[in-house]
C-alpha cells in the first residue's frame, strides 16, 4: 500500500526489560511518550530502509533451488523541522550536567518509535520499532544573509530486536493498518511502547488521535 505525508512521529524510552519509562525526569514525560508536534515542531522526513535484503540463492543440479534470507536491519532517516531540545538530548543519551550543558553517556538509551502516515485513501498506517538507538551524526550551521539560513534536525534511528520476547514475533519492525478488522490503537501503543497505557497520560497526546 502506498502512503503519503507524515502524520506524526512518537517516541518513548524503555528500560532494559522493554518497559516504558513513565517519568518526566528519567523518561520523556509522565506518560512515557513524546509526540513531536509542538509549536513549529514536527517531522519532514522519515525514510525507512533495511527492512529486507535480497536473498542469497543456493544452486543444485544446475539450477536455483533455494533462497536464504538474512535478518532485518531497519534504519530510519529522520528530519525534523524542530524538536524539543531536552527531549532530543534524552533520546540521544545525553545527560544534563547541572551547569546548562549536556554530554553523551554510554550505553545509549533504548528508544521506541512509532511512525504514522496515511494511504492515498486516507487510511492510517503505522510503522513501529520497539527498541533501537537514535543517532545525531552532526549539526549544520550557515550564516544568515538577505534570507534566514535554517538547519533542520537530522537523525538516524537504528532498529534493534525488541527487549520482550513476545513483541513483534522477535522482529525489529511491525506495520499496522487501521483498516484491519483486528486493529486496536491502544494495543498497538502498548506493544510498541512497552506496556504504555493512555490512562497514565498527563497532558500528552497519543499517536493516532
Amino acid at each position: 500500500m502506498s502512503t503519503h505525508g507524515i502524520k506524526d512521529v512518537t517516541f518513548g524510552l524503555v528500560d532494559s526489560t522493554g518497559t516504558i519509562i513513565a517519568s518526566a525526569t528519567t523518561g520523556l514525560s509522565a506518560s512515557g511518550i513524546a509526540l513531536v508536534d509542538g509549536d513549529g515542531e514536527g517531522a519532514t522526513q522519515a525514510n525507512v530502509t533495511g527492512l529486507e535484503a535480497t536473498g542469497t540463492v543456493g544452486y543444485a543440479n544446475d539450477g536455483p533451488k533455494r533462497v536464504s534470507n538474512g535478518v532485518s536491519e531497519p534504519q530510519v532517516a529522520l528530519d525534523f523541522l524542530d524538536i524539543d531540545f531536552d527531549t532530543l538530548q534524552k533520546l540521544k543519551g545525553f545527560t544534563n550536567d547541572g551547569k546548562g550543558g549536556w554530554t553523551r553517556v554510554l550505553p545509549k538509551p533504548h528508544v521506541a518509535m512509532l511512525l504514522h502516515s496515511r494511504s492515498y485513501s486516507g487510511v492510517d498506517i503505522y510503522e513501529g520499532f520497539a527498541n533501537g538507538q537514535l543517532i545525531e551524526a552532526g549539526t549544520n550551521h550557515s550564516t544568515d544573509n538577505a534570507s534566514e539560513s535554517d538547519a533542520d534536525t537530522t537523525l538516524t534511528y537504528q532498529a534493534l530486536v525488541p527487549l520482550k520476547d513476545d513483541v513483534f514475533n522477535g522482529e525489529p519492525y511491525k506495520i499496522w493498518t487501521a483498516a484491519d478488522t483486528g486493529f486496536d490503537n491502544a494495543s498497538m501503543m502498548s506493544e510498541v511502547f512497552g506496556g504504555y497505557t493512555a490512562s497514565t497520560t498527563t497532558g500528552t497526546t497519543t499517536s493516532g488521535n
